[in-house]
């Protein structure tokens, strides 16, 4: 598909009065989406470009508090297209890009991995190509900023967690898709010296996540009294980061990171995944006012995936001594805050559910 203008009935400034005109990739999924909407508020003087394929995790709904700022534009954009990326680029002046689009559950990798390799290695080469193309002579005050995840290093068996020099072994089809699309970022910047930037961050959590997910899964199923299906004995371990404090690191990576850089996000909250669904057992008896351990009864242990690794931890301590990063919000706050914005949000949930999420687009862009 050739691209498709979201103008919606806002009054729109003249692109060329904008400070910044800044491409934001995936901003219609989970992670962001919370990065949209921070930049749209945050900078007024930014034009804050969406262009998201809008595929099954894509939901325009999770932006629909910011959809008539005039400085925020939605195209709908297949990055694996090479002729609808070259449009993006003929028509806007970027002059930074925000790199989030990729295919990013490991079970869809595990049975399709060619559209992981399709979107998140040659969709960023497709990118990476065109931004070496419009920043041709002229790198200055250019940035494209490439998204990673902690997966691309492999599994810790032990002690110790991830550092930016932690060499990649990534186990899943997935994990490998991401860390073959970092290592085209790299070579860019030290092939053609195009200005890049890379952070690899843990496990994120909050408002907007696709149900397929380990926490809004959970919510779902024991809001509904279903089973609670949990990977082999439930002993994997993940560092959890709240989502608003990832995009609160990518807007200061994005304005400060040093080209060339790596940078790693964490949260700095471990948690087996046994012990995070009792959590959330009992914080959802709690709010649905059930009897204290009513909702453990539907944990049901299943058989373990493929290469499910056993333990990510990340080690942020060069985001935030160089940058000043840190976590804001604690992992039980986050927790908490998740589970009543689900509750709160029960029409988003099942829209996402039944699919009915789609028509938002369609009612809202299809012939604007």
């Amino acid at each position: 598909n050739e691209i498709c203008l979201a103008m919606g009935n806002k009054t729109e400034r003249n692109e060329m009065s904008f400070s910044r005109t800044i491409l934001i990739t995936g901003g219609a999924g989970f992670i962001g989406s919370h990065v949209v909407r921070r930049f749209v508020r945050k900078y007024p003087s930014y034009l804050v470009v969406n262009a998201d394929k809008l595929t099954y995790a894509g939901n325009l709904e999770n932006l629909t508090d910011i959809a008539d700022r005039e400085n925020y534009r939605f195209e709908k954009t297949d990055i694996t297209d090479k002729k609808s990326v070259s449009a993006l680029f003929r028509k806007y002046p970027f002059d930074g890009i925000i790199h989030l689009a990729a295919e990013s559950h490991v079970d869809r990798s595990i049975d399709n991995p060619d559209d992981f390799v399709m979107t998140n290695v040659a969709g960023t080469v497709n990118l990476l190509n065109a931004a070496l193309s419009a920043w041709s002579g002229n790198t200055e005050n250019r940035l494209f900023y490439h998204i990673s995840t902690d997966e691309v290093y492999g599994s810790l068996e032990g002690g110790g967690a991830f550092t930016e020099q932690t060499p990649y072994d990534p186990k899943s089809p997935y994990s490998a898709s991401k860390a073959g699309s970092d290592h085209f970022v790299r070579a860019y910047h030290n092939t053609y010296g195009l200005p890049v930037v890379i952070s690899n961050c843990s496990n994120n959590y909050g408002p907007n996540q696709f149900p397929e997910k380990l926490i809004p899964l959970m919510i779902n199923n024991i809001k509904n009294n279903k089973p609670l299906p949990v990977y082999g004995k439930g002993e994997n371990v993940r560092d959890w980061l709240y989502v608003e404090d990832h995009a609160a690191a990518i807007d200061l990576i994005f304005h400060k990171g040093k080209p060339g850089e790596t940078y790693n996000i964490g949260g700095g909250n471990e948690w087996k995944n046994i012990d995070l669904v009792k959590f959330l057992c009992r914080i959802m008896d709690r709010r649905l006012n059930r009897e204290e351990g009513i909702s453990e009864k539907l944990i049901n242990f299943v058989k373990d995936r493929p290469g499910h690794d056993l333990r990510y931890a990340i080690d942020s301590s060069k985001i935030r001594n160089t940058l000043g990063w840190k976590p804001t919000v604690n992992f039980e706050e986050g927790l908490e805050k998740t589970v009543d914005w689900y509750l709160s949000n029960t029409q988003w949930l099942q829209n996402v559910i039944s699919g009915e999420y789609v028509k938002y687009y369609e009612k809202m862009y299809r012939n604007r």
